[in-house]
């Protein structure tokens, strides 16, 4: 056996690395999906804790995931099971160790669905994305996402990293994405988002009658609230970690405890528009982490992206898209008697 083939062995009919672990896993033997591994502990491992070594062994799984392996009794020093993290290794020592899918894993398979493609050429698709339609895997959302969805659609996006995403919209804000066809055009899309030369403007339906200027630039930082991790914040780069953020709000229309802006993006924060909008004390109607209350019969915070436009990466034409607001931002904006032709 070559030590390629000793370093993996496929419990399907392979050898196992030793008849105590094959005890361990009889009960789970018949799985294809179960992997069993024998790793030979390297020089440069000598002396280090048993679930750093298995990490720069089998760096595709996260250190915290071999920990619980550890600690489940699946892992094996030199024929003998051993359940501490911080044991010690030697240059040598021969591991077993079994592997099972994590969610994280399994995340990057083809899942066939609807996409609305606005534009397609062999080097981009130009995407209308619905509300409720997660755009990459995550804890809570391991499948079902857009990337599942570009995965079976083009086998070859599985040799793109992200199958090709180059920028993201939360759940429940809908419209228009551009996503790589090809590893050279994701790589000029994404230094033509760094260098803000891809246009990005949204319809904002906000709680409150609007005041002062009609457009206004927002420049304020954006970070994890240190008060609550789970949003996002306004934070003074001074005292708290973030980043710049930049947003250019025009009004459309007001109305009596509604208004409707356009929101132009010149950086691409976590909950951008949501967390400016908030600042300026506008939330967004229904967005009820930011303090948005729902109205207007919306589900999902109001913010939809309508218009993107863009130098073409590959032949240099000048690509623009436009997308209507769906059915429920419109009922919202005409429910609130705001006219929605002014944004057509």
């Amino acid at each position: 056996m070559t030590d390629s083939e000793q370093s993996k062995l496929i419990i399907s009919g392979a050898a196992p690395v030793n008849a105590q672990l094959e005890d361990l896993l009889e009960e789970g033997a018949s799985s294809t999906e179960m992997e069993l591994r024998r790793v030979t502990v390297p020089v440069e491992s000598h002396g280090v804790r048993l679930d750093r070594a298995l990490a720069g062994a089998v760096p595709e799984f996260s250190r915290s995931y071999l920990q619980q392996l550890i600690e489940a009794g699946v892992v094996t020093l030199n024929g003998r099971v051993v359940s501490k993290t911080s044991t010690k290794v030697k240059a040598g020592d021969d591991l077993g160790i079994e592997l099972r899918p994590t969610p994280q894993s399994q995340a990057f398979k083809p899942e066939v669905m609807a996409l609305d493609i606005v534009f397609e050429d062999p080097f981009l698709l130009v995407i209308n994305k619905p509300a409720g339609l997660v755009v990459h895997p995550a804890p809570g959302n391991w499948s079902g996402t857009l990337l599942n969805g570009l995965l079976a659609r083009d086998p070859q996006a599985s040799f793109l990293p992200r199958a090709g995403i180059v920028h993201r919209l939360d759940k429940d804000t809908s419209g228009l994405m551009v996503v790589a066809r090809q590893r050279q055009t994701m790589d000029q899309l994404v230094a033509m988002i760094a260098a803000r030369s891809v246009s990005r403007e949204y319809i904002a339906l906000a709680h409150g009658a609007w005041q002062g200027a009609r457009t206004r630039q927002v420049e304020a930082a954006i970070g994890r609230d240190p008060r609550n991790r789970l949003r996002m914040a306004v934070v003074d780069l001074e005292k708290n970690s973030g980043k710049v953020a930049s947003t250019v709000v025009s009004l459309l229309q007001s109305a009596e405890r509604h208004c409707l802006v356009k929101c132009k993006l010149h950086t691409g924060r976590t909950h951008q528009i949501r967390v400016h909008m908030a600042s300026l004390g506008h939330p967004l109607v229904s967005d009820e982490l930011y303090g948005g209350g729902r109205a207007g019969g919306l589900e999902r915070q109001a913010l939809h992206a309508c218009r993107l436009a863009f130098e073409h990466p590959v032949t240099g034409a000048m690509m623009e898209f436009k997308s209507l607001p769906p059915d429920d931002l419109q009922a919202a904006i005409v429910g609130f008697g705001l006219r929605y032709n002014q944004i057509e």
